[in-house]
């Protein structure tokens, strides 16, 4: 189930690697040039149905350096990444979130929002007729393409349970002008997940959005409120503290006391942790490359990015570069990015 390359590539073990063959020298796997802003390197594929089903980062890592990238500690990013999306809870939320499993929500949305519209209808003495049985079918069709609108909207957010925990695995790949993003494809019974590694050089990005964010600090004071929208929930654990019992009088004391008790339940609470703490402006334009960089990555390959405007980064394409896609969703005060777990 790899995905196919659209100009030529290679195949194994559910991988594939993208290239253009006009940039292939002599069978040696590596760019004769530097591949244009915005293309996809490469893809791994896994299917999410199958519990032992895992990416093969040991091929990963070898077509990577066989592209000429070295990655330095192997062993930090791949676990990074298996911790990351491979974890068993992050899988399930990526099943239940999964394109093929809306589909089914939606169509078992229609079929009991028709049972009950036409049901309704009956016990009011208006379901016998034709023209009662197309009213109903038109509002369910209707009301189910709004909560499947609803759906699309949402998924075009940032999500905190799958893009930003590879905000640490892009930390790593940013350096090396890579950047990585998760989506999930039907294929026929099985939802396939997909990790994409996309061409990026950051820098012409990360000036313009430094740029941008010290002009906002000299003549916007909501700066600082928006990027604090920008938050996820952590549940940390805290020390169970030592209980020392009262001595009691020796009447009055239980056989079996102890002076000392210890909660054996870890107490947790919950702490706010923000994304975007406050820092000089290259610093804060670094971190919103790699919290948005998984998200960026999600939306690019599946088409789902506004058009691009004047300026980009990424040449003639008509998708935006990572700084306009940051600057128009993220820094605009009219939209509220940012979803907690």
């Amino acid at each position: 189930m790899a995905q196919k390359s659209q100009v030529g590539g290679s195949e194994k073990n559910g991988s594939s690697l993208l290239y253009s063959k006009s940039d292939f020298k002599e069978g040696a796997l590596q760019w004769v040039t530097e591949p244009p802003q915005g293309r996809v390197l490469l893809v791994l594929s896994m299917d999410n149905t199958c519990p032992t089903s895992s990416f093969d980062m040991d091929l990963c890592a070898d077509k990577l350096q066989s592209l000429g990238i070295q990655v330095s500690s192997p062993g930090s990013w791949k676990r990074l990444i298996q911790e990351g999306v491979l974890r068993p809870e992050v899988r399930r939320y990526l099943f239940y979130s999964s394109r093929g499993f809306q589909i089914a929500m939606a169509m078992v949305f229609y079929i009991s929002l028709w049972t009950n519209l036409y049901s309704t209808l009956q016990l009011c003495s208006l379901g016998h007729s034709w023209g009662a049985g197309v009213l109903v079918t038109l509002v369910a069709l209707a009301l189910t393409a709004l909560v499947i609108l609803v759906i699309d909207g949402h998924q075009r957010k940032l999500n905190v349970n799958t893009d930003v925990r590879l905000a640490a695995v892009n930390e790593i790949f940013i350096k090396h002008s890579i950047i990585l993003g998760i989506t999930d494809v039907l294929d026929g019974p099985h939802n396939t997940l997909q990790l994409w590694f996309v061409h990026f050089s950051p820098e012409p990005c990360l000036q313009a959005l430094a740029a941008h964010i010290t002009h906002l600090q000299g003549t916007q004071a909501g700066l600082r409120q928006r990027l604090n929208k920008l938050w996820v929930a952590l549940d940390v654990a805290v020390q169970p503290e030592l209980r020392v019992e009262e001595e009691a009088p020796s009447e009055e004391s239980p056989l079996l006391s102890s002076k000392v008790t210890l909660n054996k339940d870890p107490v947790t609470c919950s702490e706010l942790l923000h994304l975007i703490p406050e820092g000089p402006p290259q610093a804060m334009a670094q971190q919103l490359l790699v919290i948005f960089s998984a998200c960026y990555v999600r939306l690019l390959v599946t088409g789902r990015l506004p058009r691009a405007s004047p300026g980009g980064h990424l040449g003639h394409s008509s998708a935006p570069c990572p700084c306009q896609f940051i600057q128009s969703t993220v820094l605009h005060p009219q939209h509220c990015w940012g979803r907690g777990s």
